[in-house]
C-alpha cells in the first residue's frame, strides 16, 4: 500500500487501521509474536526470567560520544559494558559464550561525523563470528562504503541505525552536520553490500513532536530492510529532554501501523527504547492489536492481549533485531521459553 493511502486510513479510522494491519500480519506471517528480552536489561514475568549475559550490550567507546544528542547525551552508554580494545571485546564475548549467551550488541558513541567507529574492530567481529559462533548485531550510525564492505566481510547478523527524516532534527537534536540524504545513502550501501539492515525510527525524536518519521519510513521501505524497529522518545534524566512529554501511545503505534501497511512482508518490532509505566502498557497492547511481529521487554498487557487474540508467543533472550530471522524462518528451537496460546 502507498504511504499516502496508509496515512489516510489511519487518520480516518484508527481502529480499522489496527484491524487491517493485523490482517496483513496474519496473512504474511504465522501467528507467532516474539517477545525479546536480551540480558542488558533485567526482565522477569510469570514463567520467564532473562539472564545478564544472554545478550549484553558492549560499548567500544566506553561512555564517550562526540555528538551528545539532545535526547541521549551519552546516558545510554553508561549502562553498557566498556570494551575499548579489540582484545577486551573478544574477551567479553568469550565470557558470554562460556555463560551460554546467544550473542552481543556492539555499540558505542558517535564520532563528529555521526559514525560509530567500528572499523578498527571488524577483524575481531569476524573472529567472534568464526570462533565463537555468537550472534553479533552492531549500532553503526551513518555508514560509508568502507564500513558497509567491512560489515559484510565480517558477517554481522544485523546493522542497526536510527533513520531520521527531517534535516532540522538531524542538526538540532543529533547535533550532526548531515542531511536526510546521508541516512538514505547509509541504507543504500547496506543494501548494496548485502548487510542485513534493521533500521529504527524514533517516534517523537524532535522534542516529542513528530517531524520526519513518515519520511524516514518512506526511505526505509525503498530499500527493503531485513526488518524495521519502531521506538519512542524516552525522556532520560541528564538530557535536554528529561522534562519533554513523549509522543502518546497512539502516535507511536500510528507509525507502526503505517510501517505494516506499507511493508506488509517486512518483520516489524516495537523496540526496547520507549517510555515505561502506563504508557508502555498501552503502547504494547496497541502494538499487538496492530500485528507487530515482536516486542522487546513486553508489558504484561501485551502478553494478555496476544493471548486474547489467540496468538502464539515465545520469549527470546536476544536483541529484537533477530526478528528478521525468527519471523521469516519461524525458528523456535533456541532453547527458549515458548508458550502456545493458539486457539
Amino acid at each position: 500500500m502507498d504511504l499516502r493511502d496508509a496515512l489516510r486510513i489511519i487518520e480516518e479510522d484508527f481502529v480499522e487501521a489496527l484491524r487491517l494491519a493485523r490482517e496483513y500480519f496474519l496473512h504474511n506471517f504465522d501467528s507467532t509474536v516474539f517477545f525479546y528480552a536480551p540480558g542488558f536489561i533485567h526482565y522477569e514475568v510469570e514463567g520467564f526470567k532473562n539472564t545478564p549475559l544472554s545478550f549484553p550490550a558492549l560499548s567500544i567507546t566506553g561512555e564517550h560520544c562526540s555528538l551528545r544528542c539532545s535526547h541521549c547525551n551519552a546516558v545510554i552508554l553508561k549502562s553498557m559494558i566498556p570494551t575499548l580494545t579489540s582484545k577486551e571485546l573478544f574477551e567479553e564475548c568469550v565470557k558470554v559464550k562460556e555463560h551460554g549467551g546467544l550473542g552481543v550488541l556492539i555499540s558505542g558513541g558517535s564520532n563528529p561525523r555521526g559514525k560509530v567507529p567500528l572499523e578498527g574492530f571488524l577483524e575481531t567481529i569476524a573472529k567472534i563470528k568464526r570462533e565463537l559462533g555468537l550472534m553479533v548485531v552492531v549500532h553503526t550510525g551513518l555508514v560509508d562504503e568502507e564500513l558497509a564492505r567491512g560489515l559484510a566481510e565480517a558477517g554481522v547478523d544485523a546493522a542497526l541505525l536510527d533513520v531520521v527524516g527531517c534535516d532540522d532534527t538531524i542538526k538540532e537534536v543529533l547535533h550532526l552536520n548531515a542531511y536526510v540524504t546521508d541516512f538514505e545513502r547509509s541504507l543504500k550501501l547496506l543494501s548494496d553490500y548485502g548487510v542485513p539492515a534493521v533500521p529504527h525510527i524514533v517516534v517523537g525524536l524532535h522534542y516529542g513532536e513528530l517531524r520526519g518519521e513518515f519520511e524516514a519510513l518512506r526511505l526505509i521501505a525503498r530499500y527493503r530492510p531485513a526488518a524495521a524497529v519502531i521506538v519512542a522518545l524516552t525522556p532520560l534524566p541528564g538530557t535536554e529532554m528529561e522534562s519533554v512529554a513523549p509522543p502518546s501511545p497512539r502516535e507511536v503505534v500510528k507509525v507502526l501501523v503505517a510501517a505494516r501497511l506499507t511493508m506488509p512482508n517486512t518483520p516489524l518490532a516495537l523496540g526496547c527504547a520507549r517510555p515505561r509505566g502506563p504508557h508502555k502498557s498501552e503502547t504494547d497492547r496497541l502494538a499487538i492489536k496492530a500485528g507487530v511481529n515482536a516486542i522487546a521487554f513486553p508489558a504484561e498487557e501485551a502478553i494478555a492481549e496476544a493471548t486474547s487474540l489467540g496468538l502464539k508467543y515465545c520469549f527470546v533472550q536476544t536483541c529484537c533485531s533477530r526478528v528478521h530471522i525468527d519471523a521469516t524462518s519461524r525458528a523456535l528451537d533456541l532453547s527458549i521459553s515458548t508458550k502456545d496460546n493458539a486457539v
